[in-house]
């Protein structure tokens, strides 16, 4: 078996991309903005203009639009995400009156479309520009779509190494906790002030343990502002996704990205040694398998450990041989 080229492993990126993204004029009202992203989350199509709705192609079912594109004509202008509300959340700015010009990321990074086949391209400004949506341009900078790493992730195959690694191989620790009682806006501001996606929310058991019950995560708090719940008031423990399902750090990441699949979520938790030990593993997470560093690292000791073995197989041999000559010369 070989495994020459790590390219032939990584998924297909045109497939990736969603070609119906979310696209909004800079004069739209910021919560009106934060209601498309909130309703994309629960429908099987996605908005091109605000009043107008396409029918989801069939290599983006599933994937669910967590940004909008600020467009005016053919120009794109900038971009707002989950983050991006999540951090206005923790600021407890008033956004009635906000356009989404106003608070929208600009100047935007692109990926021109004749580079989508070079998935390190894509990961390169993924990690270089701290950003989880890139949208995709022509020749002549006229957008193509979005690729995201909930897009990428859906495109994955088993072959993409994630039978080979462990859960525990990319994994963080450092997971930020939060007790049932804890404000909706306290946890955004945990969020925003750690840059993270989600807060693991805890209860203490007898012994003192704190025990993972629940989670909270950006997606929650964009579904939060657009039903106008009171953030201040309503505590986690009212809103908070539960029971978790938790996987060990001995699970494949294939294991993972399925269950991502199965759950329609971006993000499991890790829990080892009955609870005391808690990791998160995300999409971003999956996504660093295909490092060229790790990919290459990984090619190499799996063409060590086959060489290995058959190295084991031929000596067995050998030595089941040895017998049979040795009671031909007796014969002799």
């Amino acid at each position: 078996m070989q495994f020459d080229n790590p390219l032939d492993w990584s998924p297909d990126l045109d497939e990736a991309i969603e070609r119906h993204p979310l696209i909004v004029s800079p004069e739209t009202k910021l919560v009106d903005a934060i209601a498309l992203i909130s309703q994309a989350h629960h429908r099987t199509c996605l908005i091109t203009e605000v009043n107008r709705w396409t029918e989801l192609p069939a290599s983006e079912k599933g994937v669910k639009t967590s940004c909008v594109l600020v467009m005016q004509g053919q120009k794109l202008l900038g971009i707002f995400t989950e983050r991006d509300i999540v951090r206005l959340t923790a600021q407890a700015i008033d956004m009635t009156n906000m356009t989404v010009v106003e608070v929208m990321i600009h100047p935007i990074v692109t990926l021109p479309h004749s580079s989508i086949q070079d998935i390190f391209a894509a990961l390169f400004l993924f990690r270089r520009y701290q950003i989880r949506h890139l949208p995709i341009v022509d020749d002549l900078g006229h957008l193509v779509g979005v690729i995201s790493h909930e897009s990428i992730r859906h495109v994955m195959r088993p072959a993409n190494l994630l039978r080979f690694r462990r859960v525990s191989d990319v994994m963080t620790s450092q997971v930020i906790q939060a007790p049932l009682t804890t404000p909706i806006v306290h946890l955004a501001q945990l969020m925003a002030g750690h840059r993270v996606s989600c807060v693991v929310i805890t209860q203490t058991d007898g012994e003192e343990h704190r025990k993972p019950v629940g989670i909270i995560t950006e997606r929650d708090i964009v579904q939060f502002q657009a039903m106008q719940i009171d953030l201040v008031r309503t505590q986690a423990q009212t809103v908070m996704s539960t029971p978790l399902f938790l996987l060990n750090p001995e699970d494949s990441l294939w294991t993972a990205h399925q269950e991502m699949q199965k759950r329609r979520v971006g993000r499991l938790v890790v829990s080892w040694n009955w609870g005391l030990g808690l990791g998160i593993v995300t999409q971003t997470s999956l996504l660093r398998v295909f490092d060229p560093m790790e990919m290459y690292g990984v090619i190499e000791n799996l063409q060590q450990t086959i060489q290995q073995l058959q190295a084991e197989k031929a000596e067995r041999m050998s030595d089941a041989a040895q017998p049979a000559k040795s009671s031909d010369r007796l014969l002799e």
